[in-house]
């Protein structure tokens, strides 16, 4: 994959909403592959077949949408951990948002007024509140 088609990708942000306690072990796996292991915790993966199919996987389980370049980069400068040898960690421990969920709370989707599933652009608003 070359560098211009790398960046033309949509990148999209993933963030566990649910924790990992008495749920089946292919879910369980499925979160750990996609690097989350932590409740709150944010990965910002590119908009691929595979990514989708693991995403449709969990679903029940977080919230997950395209993430703009201004969110990236405050969350990045905010956020952003580094390891051992500098460089910077795969995954973003995030707060708890601030005013809380929607009306629905965490087991809900979002089409229906609750806080997990696809959001689209509105992760942007939803990291705000978690940064």
């Amino acid at each position: 994959m070359t560098e211009k088609t790398q960046k033309n990708e949509k990148k999209v942000a993933i963030i566990l909403i649910r924790g990992l306690v008495k749920i089946r072990y292919d879910i369980k796996k499925t979160l750990i592959l996609l690097g989350l292991q932590k409740k709150f915790a944010c990965v910002i993966k590119t908009k691929d077949k595979e990514t989708l199919g693991m995403i449709n996987k969990v679903k029940d389980y977080i919230t997950w949408g395209e993430i703009s370049e201004e969110t990236y980069n405050q969350l990045v400068e905010k956020r952003g951990l580094k390891s051992s040898d500098g460089s910077l960690k795969k995954y973003f421990r995030l707060h708890p948002p601030k005013g809380g969920f929607e009306r629905k709370g965490t087991k809900t989707g979002f089409t229906a007024g609750g806080a997990l599933g696809y959001r689209g652009e509105k992760i942007n608003d939803l990291m705000q509140k978690m940064i």
